[in-house]
């Protein structure tokens, strides 16, 4: 449990994103967080829907809802709709290949963020990949952290936009390099721009030396969340300040690093 300054609660963090295939997403009840966002990693690893019941009766429940997969697909094999139980709200996407058939990848998505969007309203819209198309369709527009976040947000924001916009960012609450490292090293080195500038075959968790880890130890913080509580607080408040309205914890170590 963590108490005082180094309570997760002192982050600012408005929410916590759990991995189904990593952890029993109940475990979001042990957290401060009023909302929870439950990541989409294939078929067979979705929560049961009592689980989803469960916690929707003590939590806003966000569900991934990859738009082009079978059953989840508004225009057409849309049979998990109805299996998503009542209260449970969505966060929408295109779906990451590694989770969808060659089929499911070769569908539209713009139409089918669009008729998903008729249906849930409040739906947040993930944007990987998609930008321009899922600020098309409007809802809480829901980013992942990057380099260019807080430059965008004041960008979006000067022109006009007023709706809302959702941050997701990987967190680690140690300001141990090593520990941070192991947490995000990986994460942070799948990006492009750190995919380009780490030597080849490169060790990308703790036991990145030389350039790897100086290239890391600068991704990790344009990529992810990471330091002490304080350090995290700030981070948080600057994109708050940028124009962000809620932000999304991920957490990297586990998620009894979020618990209280």
């Amino acid at each position: 449990m963590l108490t005082g300054e180094r309570s997760v609660s002192q982050t600012g963090l408005d929410a916590v994103a759990l991995k189904p295939k990593e952890c029993d997403v109940r475990a979001a009840l042990d957290t401060p967080f009023g909302t929870v966002a439950i990541d989409y990693e294939g078929r067979e690893h979705l929560p049961d829907a009592d689980v989803l019941r469960e916690l929707s009766e003590a939590k806003e429940v966000r569900l991934t809802t990859p738009v082009r997969a079978d059953g989840f697909d508004p225009t057409g094999d849309d049979e998990l709709w109805e299996w998503v139980p009542e209260g449970v709200r969505r966060v929408l996407v295109a779906g990451h290949a590694a989770y969808l058939t060659e089929t499911e990848r070769r569908r539209a998505v713009s139409p089918r963020l669009a008729a998903a969007i008729e249906r849930a309203p409040d739906a947040w819209v993930g944007t990987e990949g998609i930008e321009r198309v899922a600020l098309a369709v409007g809802g809480t527009q829901y980013e992942l952290l990057s380099r260019s976040t807080a430059r965008d947000l004041r960008a979006l924001r000067a022109t006009g936009y007023d709706g809302e916009i959702a941050i997701y960012a990987p967190t680690v609450l140690s300001d141990d390099e090593d520990e941070i490292l192991d947490g995000v090293g990986a994460y942070a080195a799948r990006r492009r721009p750190v995919a380009k500038a780490l030597p080849e075959d490169a060790a990308t968790d703790a036991r990145a030396t030389g350039r790897a880890r100086e290239v890391l130890g600068k991704a990790v913080r344009d990529y992810a969340l990471v330091g002490s509580v304080a350090d995290v607080r700030e981070q948080v408040a600057s994109l708050k300040e940028a124009g962000a309205d809620v932000v999304v914890g991920y957490p990297a170590r586990g998620v009894d690093e979020f618990a209280e």
